[in-house]
């Protein structure tokens, strides 16, 4: 199995520190194997203060950590601005030298940043500690746009439940989007969400005069990414101008109607990938992408693989009955 250390210290969010072992300590193939061994710990062996008022004795020494294929750095209460100490610098610099994958929920970006390992990656965090951040640490590439960030062996997410969407992602990810979803329906949790956390953010809720919404309009896209989707049609089919529908879009979804589009796109691509035998040309076509050279070239700028290769890696399983 996938180890998975989950590093607790003292004043860890205990929802976050809860999370890896919710999600990828659930996953399984389809007759009932965990595919993740998810062992809590700390770098003392000793109890710590959790934010919700009581005390976690992990049954889990360091070496669960030092061990692990992927170590989580969840969140603490508030930024991180401290020195989180040399014992946990050390141990994420030793994950990252042994080609360990290392992810942070939250603030735990932090400590990631702290370690150096950040450093001229692109990065995000909680939106409420994006200045904090950006003022300590201004070699880090943070988007404060999105709810959690890939890049490639560190990954990091956005507050609270976009913790939930990057561990489905790394499911997504190692096993496939058939694996993800399972795990997310043992779960009561949407395997997928759309938009930024800057639909979160005060400065971008939508405006108080009320009137309709795009809500109608992304549902009809979505059935419609096979044809070009011009954002003047969009606005016309909500019966809005151009900007105010893209205003509007902006502050439900976090983000522009021409980058939902593509994402969505993307999805769906690495859907049809993962669940279907469809030729590279009929995927390209039913995504919107148009050319299978098209496509070629967004799937490999995104996660630097060919269509093949992505299906051969990311296949859902097959399910055994």
């Amino acid at each position: 199995m996938h180890r998975v250390g989950v590093l607790a210290v003292d004043g860890v969010i205990a929802f976050e520190l809860s999370i890896p072992e919710r999600i990828l300590g659930t996953t399984t193939t389809a007759d009932g194997t965990p595919l993740y061994d998810v062992r809590v710990a700390t770098v003392d062996g000793g109890p710590v203060r959790t934010s919700a008022g009581y005390r976690v004795l992990p049954e889990h020494g360091i070496e669960a950590l030092e061990r692990a294929d992927t170590l989580v750095v969840p969140a603490v209460r508030g930024p991180n601005t401290g020195d989180p100490g040399s014992a946990v610098l050390g141990l994420v610099r030793r994950a990252v030298d042994r080609g360990a994958r290392v992810v942070a929920i939250c603030t735990g970006a932090f400590t990631l940043a702290a370690a150096g390992v950040l450093d001229g990656r692109r990065a995000t965090t909680h939106w409420a500690h994006v200045d904090d951040f950006r003022a300590l640490y201004p070699h880090v590439e943070l988007d404060p746009d999105v709810l959690f960030v890939d890049d490639g062996d560190v990954l990091t997410s956005a507050g609270v439940a976009a913790g939930l969407d990057l561990c489905l992602h790394l499911v997504r990810r190692d096993h496939g989007a058939g694996t993800a979803a399972a795990t997310a329906r043992r779960n009561v949790v949407a395997p997928w969400r759309e938009g930024g956390q800057a639909q979160f953010v005060e400065s971008h809720v939508p405006d108080p005069g009320g009137g309709p919404d795009t809500r109608a309009v992304r549902e009809w896209a979505l059935q419609h990414l096979d044809r070009p989707l011009a954002v003047e049609e969009l606005a016309e089919r909500a019966s809005m101008s151009v900007r105010t529908f893209t205003r509007r879009f902006r502050a439900e979804t976090g983000t522009s109607p021409g980058r939902w589009l593509s994402a969505r796109r993307l999805d769906l691509v690495r859907r049809l990938l993962e669940t279907t035998d469809l030729p590279v040309e009929q995927v390209a076509a039913r995504s919107g992408f148009g050319t299978t050279a098209a496509l070629r070239q967004r799937l490999h700028a995104d996660i630097g693989m060919a269509p093949l290769a992505y299906r051969r890696s990311h296949r859902a399983p097959a399910v055994t009955r």
